[in-house]
C-alpha cells in the first residue's frame, strides 16, 4: 500500500468512528473527537436544556436500565445489613424511586449513595412519601384546611411542610389528594377538601404551588394528585371499591380538580385503586392518555398506588403480574409502587404486547422529573440545624386550625366562655389524647409534639379557673365506669367542656365505616351530663361528618374542630375563650342520618321535588349544609348589584354586595357566590359555588365585596368531550340571602 493509501485510509477510518461515535453518543464529531476522558455526557450538562438531556440519557441506556427507572421499591431490602454478598450491601443501581419510611437522612443518602456508585449513568433515585398535612409540624387534616376557605394559608403550610420534608431528604410527596368526596362512610374523606369540585380545586392548585414552588430549590418537594379519578366514588363509602360513573359526573365533578393541578404544573399523577365503569384505574387508557395526555397535557410522570398494578389480577383483568404490567404500561402508568409488575416487561416486548417506544416515553416523563427537581445536580440531601417545628411553623399550624374550625351552633352565646370563669370541667376521651389531635397521616410528627385541649387550657387559665378532668368513656368499646368521675367534675364546675369523636384509625385509607355516629358510650355520657343543667360545649375530634342528630339538641354549643393537628388545644383554646372569632364554614355536608348519604349541596332536582321524601324523616334536609358556620358576631348581606341586566358573547358582568358586621365582635366573613344555569340541554345542579372571598370586618363595618362574571369560565359547563357548553338563558347569582337574575346572549 502507498503512502498516499495509507494517509487516505486513516483519515477515513478516524471520520468513521468518529461518527460511530457520534450516532451512539449523541456528541457532536468536535466533542467526539475529544479524548475520551474529557467528554461530559451531554445530560450532565446542568445547563443544556432538559429535554436535550433527556433524549442523550435514553438513547445510552439499556432495557434493565430503563426498566428500573419505572420501578419504586421499599428501602428495607437494600438497607438490610444480612443482605450483603462478598461484603457489599445488595443494591440495584438500576433503581428509580424508593420509598422513604422513615429512614433517617443518613440512611437515605447512604442509599442513594450506594444506588450511584454502582450505576453506570449515574441516575439518582427519587425518594417519595406520604406528606399530607404536614411532615414533622402537622397542620390540619385537608378536610378540616377546606373550612378554613383560605388557600393562602394551606399554600403557606404546603411551603412549610416542603422545607420539614426536604430536610428529611424526601423529594416527593403523594399528596395533595383532590377525590371530591359526597360520602362521609368513606374514611379518605379526611384527606380530601370536601365535595365540591370547585373547591377541591382551588385548594388543589394553592397545595401544589405551596409544595413546588421553583421545583430546582432544594426546600421544594414535587407534589402528585391523588387518586386519578372517581376513588371518592366508592360503593356504599367502602375503601378500594368499584365506581360506576357517568362520562358528565367524570368532567363536572371528577375531573376538574385534577385539571386544576395540571394547569398549576404539577409534577406527577397517582393512578387510582378503583375500578371505573369496567376498567380499573390503573389500566385505564382513557382517563391516564386521552384525557391527562392528550387533552390536557401533562408531561410529568403517573405512579401506580401501591401494588395497583399487581391488583389489576384480582379486578380481573389480567391474568398474571407481566399481563397487568403490559395494561398498565401500555395506558399509561409510568411507575409502578412496590409490587414488581413491571420486571416482567421483557416478556411482554417479545411478544409484542408492549412497545420499546412505550417503555422509552415513560422513562422520559420520570426522568423529566428528576432532571426538574436538580436531582441529578444535587442527589444528597444536606443536614439542616434545627429545621423542624420552627415558631413561624407552629404559629401558622394554630393560626389555620382557628380558621378551620366551625362554630356549629352556640344557643344563647355559651361561647365564648367568661374570662372571669373560675371552675372549668374538661371531659371525654379525646380532651387530653395527643395521637387524635394528630390525626391521620401524621408524617413524622411525634405524639410529645401535639398540644392537647387539656394541656392548652392548663396553661391559659390554670392559674385562675379550676380545671376539673376526667377521661368519662373509651372513644369505642369500654365501660360506663368513669361517668362517676366525669359527673363529680361536671357538678363542681360552672360549664363544662366535653371532647368526643374518632379514632384516627377509623378515618384515612381502609377507614370506612358503615355508622358515622360517635361510637362507644359518648353519646350516653353527654346524655347523663345534660342532666345537671349546665351549659355544655361539645368539641369534636373527627375526620368526617358526624351524625349529631340525638346529641346536638342536649348541648349548647358545638365545635367541629377536625383532626387539627399539632396547635390544635392551642387553636380550640383560642376559640373557647374568644381570643379569635370562628370563621371556619363546612366543606361538606352533614347528613341527619346516615340513611340520606349521599347528601349534598349542588345536586339536581328531580321531575317532583315535591316528592320522593323520607317517610320517616320529619326533617328531609341536612343537619348542618355545606357552607354553614357561625360566629360570635352577625352579619347582614345587601344591596346585590350588577353593572348590566344582560349580557352578550365574552362581556363580562361585575356583580357586587355589601356585608356589614351587624355585631359586637370584629370577626372574618366569607362570602360564598353560587350559580344557577335555569335552563340548559342538559339538567343542572341547583346551584354551583363558582367564588368565594374571605375578609374581616370590624364590628359596625361594612365593605363591599365583587365579583366579576366570565361567561367561558363561570356559565359554561363542559360536554362529554369535554368542550365547554355555553347557552343562551336566564341565570340566578345566590349570595347570602340574596339573589339576581341576569340573561346571558352567546352571540352579541
Amino acid at each position: 500500500m502507498t503512502t498516499f493509501k495509507k494517509q487516505w485510509f486513516g483519515t477515513l477510518s478516524k471520520c468513521f468512528g468518529i461518527m460511530m461515535l457520534t450516532a451512539t453518543t449523541g456528541l457532536s464529531a468536535k466533542e467526539s473527537a475529544k479524548p475520551a476522558e474529557s467528554i461530559k455526557p451531554l445530560y450532565k450538562n446542568a445547563n443544556a436544556n432538559i429535554e436535550d438531556r433527556i433524549n442523550d440519557l435514553i438513547q445510552r441506556m439499556t432495557l434493565k436500565e430503563k426498566l428500573g427507572q419505572l420501578n419504586q421499591q421499599h428501602p428495607s431490602r437494600s438497607l438490610n445489613p444480612n443482605n450483603k454478598v462478598k461484603g457489599k450491601q445488595v443494591v440495584d443501581p438500576t433503581i428509580g424511586s424508593y420509598l422513604h419510611k422513615n429512614i433517617s437522612l443518613a440512611k437515605r443518602n447512604q442509599l442513594q449513595k450506594m444506588t450511584l456508585d454502582r450505576s453506570r449513568l449515574g441516575i439518582p433515585v427519587i425518594f417519595g412519601e406520604d406528606i399530607i398535612h404536614g411532615c414533622r409540624t402537622l397542620y390540619p387534616i385537608p378536610l378540616g384546611q377546606a373550612a378554613s376557605f383560605n388557600p393562602n394559608l394551606v399554600k403557606k403550610a404546603c411551603q412549610m411542610a416542603a422545607a420539614e420534608a426536604s430536610a428529611m431528604g424526601i423529594d416527593w410527596t403523594f399528596s395533595p389528594m383532590v377525590d371530591v368526596s359526597r360520602d362521609p362512610r368513606w374514611g379518605r374523606i379526611a384527606e380530601c377538601y370536601g365535595e365540591d369540585p370547585f373547591l377541591n380545586s382551588i385548594f388543589c392548585r394553592a397545595s401544589v404551588l405551596g409544595y413546588q414552588g421553583n421545583l430546582s430549590d432544594p426546600r421544594t418537594i414535587a407534589a402528585c394528585l391523588k387518586h386519578y379519578v372517581a376513588y371518592g366514588l366508592s360503593e356504599g363509602g367502602r375503601d378500594y371499591k368499584a365506581t360506576d360513573v357517568s362520562i358528565r359526573a367524570l368532567r363536572e365533578v371528577y375531573f376538574p380538580p385534577f385539571k386544576a393541578g395540571v394547569d398549576a404544573g404539577v409534577a406527577t399523577i397517582m393512578s387510582a385503586f378503583n375500578d371505573i365503569n369496567g376498567t380499573p384505574a390503573s389500566c385505564n387508557r382513557f382517563t391516564l392518555t386521552d384525557v391527562l395526555r392528550n387533552e390536557w397535557k401533562f408531561d410529568g410522570f403517573v405512579v401506580s398506588d401501591w401494588c395497583a398494578i399487581e391488583e389489576l389480577i384480582k379486578h380481573g383483568v389480567a391474568t398474571n403480574k407481566a399481563e397487568a404490567g403490559a395494561r398498565a404500561i401500555n395506558a399509561g402508568v409510568d411507575m409502578d409502587m412496590i409490587d414488581g409488575c413491571y420486571d416482567q416487561l421483557p416478556a411482554m416486548l417479545k411478544e409484542g404486547k408492549v412497545k420499546m417506544a412505550t417503555i422509552d416515553e415513560a422513562v422520559r416523563r420520570i426522568l423529566r422529573v428528576k432532571f426538574r427537581l436538580g436531582l441529578f445536580e444535587h442527589p444528597y440531601a444536606e443536614q439542616q440545624v434545627k429545621p423542624f417545628l420552627k415558631p413561624e411553623y407552629l404559629e401558622l399550624s394554630r393560626q389555620l386550625a382557628k380558621e378551620s374550625i366551625v362554630l356549629l351552633k352556640n344557643n344563647k352565646s355559651v361561647l365564648p366562655l367568661s374570662k372571669n370563669i373560675k371552675s372549668l370541667a374538661v371531659i371525654g376521651p379525646l380532651a387530653n389524647d395527643a395521637e387524635n389531635t394528630l390525626g391521620v397521616w401524621r408524617g413524622k410528627a411525634r405524639n410529645a409534639d401535639a398540644v392537647t385541649l387539656l394541656q392548652a387550657l392548663k396553661n391559659r387559665i390554670g392559674k385562675t379557673c379550676q380545671i376539673h378532668f376526667a377521661h368519662g368513656c373509651n372513644i369505642m368499646g369500654g365501660t360506663t365506669d368513669g361517668f362517676d368521675d366525669a359527673i363529680k367534675a361536671a357538678q363542681a364546675s360552672e360549664a363544662i367542656v366535653v371532647c368526643l369523636g374518632e379514632w384516627w384509625r377509623h378515618t384515612g385509607e381502609n377507614g370506612s365505616r358503615s355508622s358515622i355516629k360517635l361510637l362507644g358510650h359518648q353519646e350516653k355520657l353527654v346524655e347523663e351530663l345534660a342532666k345537671l343543667g349546665k351549659p355544655i360545649i361539645l368539641v369534636l375530634i373527627h375526620g368526617r361528618p358526624i351524625d349529631l342528630h340525638t346529641i346536638a339538641p342536649k348541648v349548647d354549643s358545638i365545635l367541629a374542630a377536625w383532626q387539627p393537628g399539632t396547635q390544635g388545644g392551642e387553636a380550640i383554646t383560642d376559640i373557647l375563650l374568644g381570643d379569635y372569632n370562628p370563621s371556619g364554614k363546612l366543606p361538606v355536608t352533614f347528613p341527619r342520618v346516615v340513611g340520606q348519604i349521599p347528601l349534598y349541596y349542588n345536586h339536581r332536582n328531580s321531575g317532583r321535588p315535591h316528592q320522593g321524601k323520607y317517610k320517616d324523616l320529619k326533617q328531609q334536609g341536612p343537619l348542618y349544609p355545606f357552607g354553614y358556620g357561625l360566629s360570635y358576631t352577625t352579619f347582614k348581606y345587601s344591596h346585590l348589584t350588577a353593572d348590566k341586566k344582560e349580557l352578550s358573547g365574552d362581556e363580562e358582568l361585575l356583580v357586587t354586595v355589601t356585608v356589614k358586621n351587624t355585631g359586637k365582635r370584629d370577626g372574618h366573613e366569607t362570602v360564598l357566590w353560587y350559580l344557577r344555569d335555569e335552563v340548559g340541554t342538559y339538567s343542572r345542579p341547583v346551584k354551583e359555588l363558582k367564588h368565594f372571598e374571605k375578609q374581616m370586618l370590624k364590628a359596625g363595618e361594612s365593605r363591599v365585596f365583587q365579583f366579576k362574571i366570565s361567561p367561558k369560565k363561570h356559565l359554561s359547563y363542559p360536554g362529554d368531550d369535554g368542550k365547554p357548553i355555553l347557552e343562551d338563558g336566564y341565570y340566578t347569582l345566590m349570595v347570602g340571602d340574596l339573589k339576581l337574575r341576569f340573561y346571558y346572549k352567546a352571540k352579541p
